[in-house]
Protein backbone atom coordinates (compact mmCIF):
# COMPACT_ATOMS: atom_id res chain seq x y z
CA UNK A 1 0.00 0.00 0.00
CA UNK A 2 1.33 3.40 -1.01
CA UNK A 3 2.52 5.62 1.80
CA UNK A 4 0.82 9.00 2.25
CA UNK A 5 3.00 11.99 3.11
CA UNK A 6 2.50 15.71 3.67
CA UNK A 7 3.31 18.52 1.24
CA UNK A 8 4.75 21.65 2.86
CA UNK A 9 4.47 25.24 1.65
CA UNK A 10 7.29 27.81 1.58
CA UNK A 11 6.58 28.67 5.23
CA UNK A 12 7.20 25.10 6.34
CA UNK A 13 3.55 24.32 7.06
CA UNK A 14 1.68 21.26 5.69
CA UNK A 15 -1.00 22.17 3.14
CA UNK A 16 -2.00 18.82 1.57
CA UNK A 17 -1.18 15.13 1.32
CA UNK A 18 -0.01 12.95 -1.58
CA UNK A 19 0.85 9.30 -2.07
CA UNK A 20 4.45 8.26 -2.63
CA UNK A 21 5.13 6.34 -5.87
CA UNK A 22 5.89 2.61 -5.53
CA UNK A 23 9.51 3.31 -6.47
CA UNK A 24 10.13 4.44 -2.89
CA UNK A 25 9.45 0.90 -1.69
CA UNK A 26 12.43 -0.53 -3.60
CA UNK A 27 14.88 -2.38 -1.31
CA UNK A 28 18.05 -0.38 -0.65
CA UNK A 29 21.04 -2.10 -2.29
CA UNK A 30 24.29 -0.31 -1.33
CA UNK A 31 26.34 -2.81 -3.36
CA UNK A 32 24.48 -2.08 -6.61
CA UNK A 33 24.50 1.66 -5.92
CA UNK A 34 28.28 1.59 -5.49
CA UNK A 35 28.75 -0.21 -8.83
CA UNK A 36 26.58 2.38 -10.59
CA UNK A 37 28.41 5.32 -9.01
CA UNK A 38 31.81 3.89 -9.97
CA UNK A 39 30.56 3.37 -13.53
CA UNK A 40 29.51 7.03 -13.75
CA UNK A 41 32.77 8.29 -12.25
CA UNK A 42 35.01 6.08 -14.37
CA UNK A 43 33.43 7.46 -17.56
CA UNK A 44 34.93 10.85 -16.65
CA UNK A 45 38.50 9.58 -16.22
CA UNK A 46 40.98 10.71 -18.84
CA UNK A 47 43.01 7.87 -20.38
CA UNK A 48 46.64 8.14 -19.35
CA UNK A 49 49.64 6.65 -21.11
CA UNK A 50 53.33 7.00 -21.93
CA UNK A 51 55.32 7.27 -25.14
CA UNK A 52 56.40 3.66 -25.87
CA UNK A 53 59.93 4.94 -26.57
CA UNK A 54 60.22 7.12 -23.46
CA UNK A 55 63.58 6.53 -21.79
CA UNK A 56 64.71 4.19 -24.54
CA UNK A 57 66.28 6.67 -26.95
CA UNK A 58 69.87 5.81 -26.02
CA UNK A 59 72.65 3.46 -27.14
CA UNK A 60 73.42 2.45 -23.57
CA UNK A 61 74.29 -1.19 -22.99
CA UNK A 62 75.64 -3.28 -20.14
CA UNK A 63 79.41 -3.78 -19.92
CA UNK A 64 79.00 -7.27 -18.57
CA UNK A 65 80.55 -8.85 -15.49
CA UNK A 66 84.02 -8.89 -14.01
CA UNK A 67 84.53 -5.13 -13.86
CA UNK A 68 83.47 -4.56 -10.27
CA UNK A 69 80.46 -2.48 -11.29
CA UNK A 70 76.75 -3.15 -11.58
CA UNK A 71 75.49 -4.69 -14.82
CA UNK A 72 73.01 -1.89 -15.63
CA UNK A 73 73.13 -0.41 -19.15
CA UNK A 74 75.60 2.49 -19.36
CA UNK A 75 76.27 5.22 -21.89
CA UNK A 76 79.47 5.19 -23.92
CA UNK A 77 82.48 7.09 -22.61
CA UNK A 78 84.43 7.42 -19.37
CA UNK A 79 81.46 8.80 -17.40
CA UNK A 80 79.82 5.36 -17.39
CA UNK A 81 76.51 6.86 -16.32
CA UNK A 82 73.61 4.44 -16.12
CA UNK A 83 70.76 4.82 -18.61
CA UNK A 84 67.77 3.01 -20.12
CA UNK A 85 67.06 0.82 -17.07
CA UNK A 86 64.33 1.66 -14.53
CA UNK A 87 65.81 3.56 -11.59
CA UNK A 88 68.35 5.44 -13.69
CA UNK A 89 68.19 9.14 -14.54
CA UNK A 90 66.10 9.54 -17.69
CA UNK A 91 65.46 5.80 -17.83
CA UNK A 92 62.25 4.04 -18.77
CA UNK A 93 59.45 3.27 -16.35
CA UNK A 94 59.20 -0.33 -15.18
CA UNK A 95 55.43 -0.67 -15.60
CA UNK A 96 54.10 2.53 -17.21
CA UNK A 97 50.38 3.25 -17.61
CA UNK A 98 49.04 2.54 -21.08
CA UNK A 99 46.23 4.34 -22.92
CA UNK A 100 44.83 0.95 -23.95
CA UNK A 101 43.92 0.11 -20.35
CA UNK A 102 40.17 -0.23 -19.82
CA UNK A 103 39.27 2.27 -17.11
CA UNK A 104 35.53 2.55 -17.78
CA UNK A 105 33.53 0.18 -15.61
CA UNK A 106 30.25 -0.74 -17.30
CA UNK A 107 27.15 -2.29 -15.73
CA UNK A 108 24.01 -3.79 -17.31
CA UNK A 109 21.05 -1.53 -17.96
CA UNK A 110 18.80 -3.39 -15.52
CA UNK A 111 21.40 -3.12 -12.78
CA UNK A 112 21.82 0.59 -13.50
CA UNK A 113 18.06 1.06 -13.25
CA UNK A 114 17.91 -0.92 -9.99
CA UNK A 115 20.67 1.30 -8.57
CA UNK A 116 18.66 4.43 -9.44
CA UNK A 117 15.48 3.01 -7.89
CA UNK A 118 17.37 1.93 -4.79
CA UNK A 119 19.06 5.34 -4.41
CA UNK A 120 15.68 7.07 -4.70
CA UNK A 121 14.18 4.74 -2.10
CA UNK A 122 17.10 5.44 0.27
CA UNK A 123 16.16 9.13 0.37
CA UNK A 124 12.86 8.13 2.03
CA UNK A 125 14.53 6.19 4.87
CA UNK A 126 15.10 8.34 7.93
CA UNK A 127 17.60 5.87 9.37
CA UNK A 128 19.64 5.78 6.14
CA UNK A 129 19.68 9.58 5.82
CA UNK A 130 20.74 9.99 9.45
CA UNK A 131 23.44 7.32 9.19
CA UNK A 132 24.94 9.17 6.22
CA UNK A 133 25.66 12.09 8.55
CA UNK A 134 22.92 14.58 7.69
CA UNK A 135 21.55 16.75 10.50
CA UNK A 136 17.81 16.04 10.30
CA UNK A 137 16.68 16.88 13.84
CA UNK A 138 14.55 19.79 12.64
CA UNK A 139 13.31 18.22 9.38
CA UNK A 140 9.56 17.56 9.80
CA UNK A 141 9.41 14.63 7.37
CA UNK A 142 11.57 12.25 5.35
CA UNK A 143 11.20 12.47 2.38
CA UNK A 144 10.54 16.21 2.43
CA UNK A 145 8.04 17.34 -0.23
CA UNK A 146 7.44 21.03 -1.02
CA UNK A 147 4.90 22.86 -3.18
CA UNK A 148 5.82 23.66 -6.78
CA UNK A 149 6.25 27.38 -6.01
CA UNK A 150 9.65 26.39 -4.65
CA UNK A 151 10.89 25.85 -8.23
CA UNK A 152 10.24 29.50 -9.15
CA UNK A 153 12.41 31.14 -6.47
CA UNK A 154 15.01 33.33 -8.18
CA UNK A 155 16.96 34.78 -5.24
CA UNK A 156 19.47 32.99 -3.04
CA UNK A 157 18.08 34.77 0.01
CA UNK A 158 14.58 33.41 -0.66
CA UNK A 159 15.87 29.86 -1.07
CA UNK A 160 17.84 30.09 2.17
CA UNK A 161 14.84 31.41 4.09
CA UNK A 162 12.65 28.59 2.75
CA UNK A 163 15.21 25.93 3.65
CA UNK A 164 15.45 27.36 7.16
CA UNK A 165 11.66 27.24 7.55
CA UNK A 166 11.71 23.63 6.32
CA UNK A 167 14.11 22.69 9.12
CA UNK A 168 17.23 22.21 6.99
CA UNK A 169 19.27 24.90 8.79
CA UNK A 170 21.23 22.38 10.87
CA UNK A 171 22.41 20.52 7.77
CA UNK A 172 23.41 23.74 6.02
CA UNK A 173 25.41 24.71 9.11
CA UNK A 174 27.05 21.25 9.12
CA UNK A 175 28.23 21.79 5.53
CA UNK A 176 29.57 25.25 6.35
CA UNK A 177 31.51 23.98 9.36
CA UNK A 178 32.97 21.05 7.38
CA UNK A 179 34.91 23.22 4.92
CA UNK A 180 38.65 22.81 5.50
CA UNK A 181 41.98 22.70 3.72
CA UNK A 182 43.01 19.27 2.47
CA UNK A 183 45.99 17.77 4.31
CA UNK A 184 49.29 16.90 2.66
CA UNK A 185 50.40 17.29 -0.93
CA UNK A 186 46.84 16.81 -2.21
CA UNK A 187 46.29 20.54 -1.70
CA UNK A 188 48.61 21.23 -4.66
CA UNK A 189 46.49 19.25 -7.12
CA UNK A 190 43.48 21.46 -7.70
CA UNK A 191 41.41 20.09 -4.81
CA UNK A 192 42.63 22.32 -2.01
CA UNK A 193 39.35 22.56 -0.12
CA UNK A 194 37.20 19.74 1.27
CA UNK A 195 33.52 20.18 1.97
CA UNK A 196 30.66 17.93 3.01
CA UNK A 197 27.68 17.27 0.75
CA UNK A 198 24.43 19.02 1.70
CA UNK A 199 20.79 18.71 0.66
CA UNK A 200 19.65 17.83 -2.86
CA UNK A 201 16.68 19.65 -4.39
CA UNK A 202 14.78 17.65 -7.04
CA UNK A 203 12.43 19.64 -9.27
CA UNK A 204 10.15 18.85 -12.18
CA UNK A 205 11.24 22.01 -14.00
CA UNK A 206 13.96 24.50 -13.12
CA UNK A 207 12.23 27.88 -13.19
CA UNK A 208 15.01 29.82 -11.49
CA UNK A 209 15.89 27.86 -8.38
CA UNK A 210 18.97 26.30 -9.97
CA UNK A 211 20.72 29.64 -10.34
CA UNK A 212 19.41 30.88 -6.99
CA UNK A 213 20.65 27.88 -5.01
CA UNK A 214 24.07 27.43 -6.60
CA UNK A 215 25.68 29.88 -4.15
CA UNK A 216 24.53 27.89 -1.11
CA UNK A 217 27.39 25.58 -0.04
CA UNK A 218 26.61 21.89 -0.41
CA UNK A 219 23.20 22.36 -2.07
CA UNK A 220 22.57 20.87 -5.53
CA UNK A 221 19.53 21.22 -7.80
CA UNK A 222 18.61 18.57 -10.35
CA UNK A 223 15.54 17.81 -12.45
CA UNK A 224 13.80 14.44 -12.29
CA UNK A 225 14.99 13.46 -15.75
CA UNK A 226 18.65 14.01 -14.76
CA UNK A 227 18.62 11.85 -11.64
CA UNK A 228 21.35 9.23 -11.33
CA UNK A 229 22.96 7.14 -8.62
CA UNK A 230 25.90 9.51 -8.11
CA UNK A 231 23.86 12.65 -7.38
CA UNK A 232 21.53 10.72 -5.06
CA UNK A 233 24.36 8.84 -3.33
CA UNK A 234 27.58 10.92 -3.48
CA UNK A 235 30.64 8.85 -2.74
CA UNK A 236 28.49 5.71 -3.21
CA UNK A 237 26.85 6.36 0.19
CA UNK A 238 23.03 6.22 -0.19
CA UNK A 239 20.61 8.32 1.84
CA UNK A 240 21.25 11.92 0.78
CA UNK A 241 18.88 14.44 2.36
CA UNK A 242 16.56 15.21 -0.56
CA UNK A 243 13.87 17.87 -0.96
CA UNK A 244 11.30 16.97 -3.62
CA UNK A 245 8.76 19.31 -5.16
CA UNK A 246 5.24 18.01 -5.63
CA UNK A 247 5.66 18.17 -9.40
CA UNK A 248 8.87 16.14 -9.16
CA UNK A 249 7.05 13.38 -7.26
CA UNK A 250 4.31 13.31 -9.89
CA UNK A 251 6.85 13.27 -12.72
CA UNK A 252 8.73 10.48 -10.95
CA UNK A 253 5.55 8.44 -10.85
CA UNK A 254 4.97 8.90 -14.59
CA UNK A 255 8.56 8.24 -15.65
CA UNK A 256 9.57 5.26 -13.55
CA UNK A 257 6.46 3.62 -12.15
CA UNK A 258 4.82 2.10 -15.24
CA UNK A 259 4.99 -1.45 -14.07
CA UNK A 260 8.79 -1.69 -14.29
CA UNK A 261 9.74 -1.07 -10.67
CA UNK A 262 10.43 -4.70 -9.98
Amino acid sequence: MAKTIKVFNLDGKPVEKIKLPPIFETPVRPDVIKRAVLAIQSARFQPKGRDPMAGKRTTAESRGVGLGIARIPRIKGPAARGAFAPGTVGGRLAHPPTPEKKIVKKIPKKEKRLALYSAIAATASKETVASRGHAIEGVPQIPLVVVDEFEGLKKTKDVEETLIKLGVLADLYRVKESTKVRAGKGKFRGRRMKQAVGPLIVVAEDRGIGEAARNIPGVDVVSVGELNAEVLAPGAHPGRLTIWTKGAIEALNKMYCKGEAD
